[in-house]
């Protein structure tokens, strides 16, 4: 009996690390979190894309100009305006998988 125990106990736990764990696809992550602004094909001409002057991710000019790094903190750290207000909430509950995972994404759209 004692042995079926710690039998549940290490399967629970298993599925309490899976699911503490994973990671949502980088497609998910950008229909979730992105398209309100930035489009469901990354051009940016939402109402709200076309009112922050978003940058077009088709274009493979802003592309070279897009640096990973650059794309990796302004998602886990947000942009500011020069007035201070946020132009893009940080998103810091993202792995730094899925972060990752979204900056390559983004490549993707580049025409």
């Amino acid at each position: 009996m004692k042995h079926h125990t710690q039998l549940k106990l290490a399967g629970g736990l298993f599925l309490l690390a899976a699911a503490l764990s994973y990671a949502a696809p980088a497609s998910e992550n950008w229909e979730n979190l992105c398209t309100k602004c930035h489009g469901a094909d990354g051009k940016g001409q939402t109402k709200v894309g076309k009112k922050l002057s978003l940058k077009d991710y088709t274009d493979a000019k802003v592309q070279a100009e897009l640096k990973d790094a650059d794309m990796a903190k302004a998602i886990t750290g947000g942009i500011k305006d020069k007035a201070g207000k946020d132009k893009m909430k940080p998103y810091t509950d993202l792995t730094t998988a899925e972060v990752t995972d979204l900056v390559a994404y983004i490549r993707k759209f580049k025409s």
